[in-house]
């Protein structure tokens, strides 16, 4: 069993969080121009590494807000925790994001170029 920190709660048993799964995912919308074969790479195919994993997570029976973990799968160290929106401080984090398959799929790259013109 896991203990953790929820970053509003403080430590708390793991049986109070849900796992929501990989973090940091880019979700494509409608106006994306992407394939059927894009949008299915996108919609199941998962991240799944042996080590450092960058998941989302919500304090069910507390807050019920979500955050991010940085966690390795093998040992199931938690290495970092950290707000959603944010990105990973830690060297393993920063390394999980920047080698994750997702930052060169077309999905990941027409959510982005859609956010980038919704800012200006």
């Amino acid at each position: 069993m896991l203990l953790i920190s929820c970053p509003h709660c403080g430590p708390r048993d793991e049986a109070e969080f849900s796992c929501g799964g990989e973090a940091h995912i880019a979700r494509p919308l409608a106006e994306n121009s992407i394939t059927d074969a894009q949008f299915a790479d996108y919609l199941f195919y998962r991240h799944n590494p042996k080590g450092v994993f960058l998941e989302r997570w919500r304090h069910a029976a507390g807050c019920r807000r979500w955050f991010n973990m940085v966690r390795d799968t093998v040992s199931h160290e938690i290495i970092e925790i950290y707000a959603m929106g944010q990105m990973p401080k830690t060297k393993a984090g920063k390394e999980a994001y920047a080698t994750n398959w997702r930052r060169s799929s077309e999905a990941e790259k027409a959510a982005v170029q859609t956010k980038k013109k919704g800012a200006k």
